[in-house]
């Protein structure tokens, strides 16, 4: 009697004894996973390319590979555990040191992807923008020699002058996307701005569309890189449509000469006929010759209520603007000529017209 209660005091100290050690074991086990999932990890300075298809496993092997991970299991149950079937989105990715591998499987499940700037500058024609795409690292380029007509078509727009037709802004994208979606987002934002503006503008503007409060703003932009003077210089030229006096902004005239221009502006250039001039022709040009920026496509519909029809750059950025003729030749020989008198300009040219910076 005496040794079979020994014999089960055994077996129930034994079977105690065997608990305790797996209650140990679990206890390291689950503090090891706690650890494994939150503590720092130190993944590196270098962007990780996560295929399509990529599991929890090929994954958790290349963060091991990379001496980011100890092991791999731990990620992947933490994995399966987390972020269950949803799909390891495809893309470069950039992990952020000190982040833990919770943070980094939330990231990868979210697709929050490495994603590089590109800038669209106010002032700038469709070609430097262009040029400026195909600069861009790690974008599809699917537009390289494809003509102004062709891309406007594959827009969605065919027949329309790309000319100012993109906001300039500064856009985000994700490694091997397209070029023209970059494109086609900065042509709605600038479409969008439009139509709100032209759907707000003022009362009896002597423009007679949406398209036509473009090209102004266009002029504008080229005109000043002063937010304080856009809408005195829209009012300005809105006070010289109104009266039928020819604009006479240098701007148009540069880009009417297209690659001809050399830098110099010259008297021959302003008596030189071509759609642009508005030095010969009366009203707007036919087509924005610039990306103008929010504030100018607003001042173009806003314009300040002004009695000034001229004005001359001061040198310094700024203008100085005038109600006569008289008093902008005055202006002109103080600020532009040092002082001379104001040369009398040809019968063709538009005498006191507007100076471009």
């Amino acid at each position: 009697m005496r040794s079979r209660k020994l014999s089960a005091l055994h077996t129930v100290l034994s079977a105690t004894k065997l608990l305790q050690t797996l209650a140990v074991v679990v206890a390291i086990a689950v503090a090891y996973l706690f650890w494994s999932w939150n503590h720092a990890l130190h993944p590196g300075s270098a962007n990780y390319i996560v295929k399509a298809g990529t599991g929890f496993n090929a994954l958790a092997a290349e963060l091991e590979r990379r001496g980011t991970l100890l092991e791999t299991r731990s990620f992947v149950l933490l994995g399966y555990a987390t972020v269950g079937k949803r799909e390891i989105k495809s893309g470069e990715y950039r992990f952020r040191d000190g982040m833990n591998a919770r943070e980094i499987l939330e990231q990868v499940a979210a697709g929050r992807v490495v994603e590089y700037p590109l800038r669209f500058v106010e002032g700038w024609t469709f070609r430097q923008l262009l040029d400026e795409m195909a600069k861009a690292p790690n974008l599809a380029h699917t537009l390289k020699g494809k003509s102004h007509a062709e891309i406007m078509t594959e827009l969605g727009a065919p027949g329309l002058h790309p000319e100012g037709r993109f906001y300039p802004d500064t856009y985000f994208y994700a490694s091997g996307q397209s070029d023209l979606v970059i494109l086609r987002r900065a042509y709605e934002r600038m479409q969008a701005r439009l139509q709100r503006e032209w759907e707000n503008r003022d009362a009896d503007l002597p423009l007679r569309s949406a398209d036509e409060a473009l090209v102004l703003a266009s002029i504008i932009e080229k005109e000043t890189a002063r937010s304080e003077e856009r809408q005195l210089i829209a009012g300005v030229f809105i006070n010289r449509l109104n009266k039928r006096i020819r604009l006479g902004t240098d701007p148009t005239v540069i880009y009417g000469l297209g690659e001809k221009f050399d830098g110099n502006l010259r008297k021959k250039d302003l008596l030189t006929d071509t759609p642009y001039n508005t030095y010969t022709r009366h009203g707007l040009p036919p087509t924005p010759i610039a990306l103008p920026g929010g504030e100018s496509v607003y001042a173009a519909v806003h314009p300040e209520k002004t009695q000034a029809l001229y004005f001359v750059s001061r040198g310094n950025g700024s203008h100085e603007f005038s109600d006569s003729l008289e008093a902008h030749n005055r202006a002109v020989s103080k600020y532009q000529l040092g002082g001379r008198p104001f040369p009398a300009l040809p019968a063709a040219s538009p005498a006191g017209t507007p100076k471009a910076q």
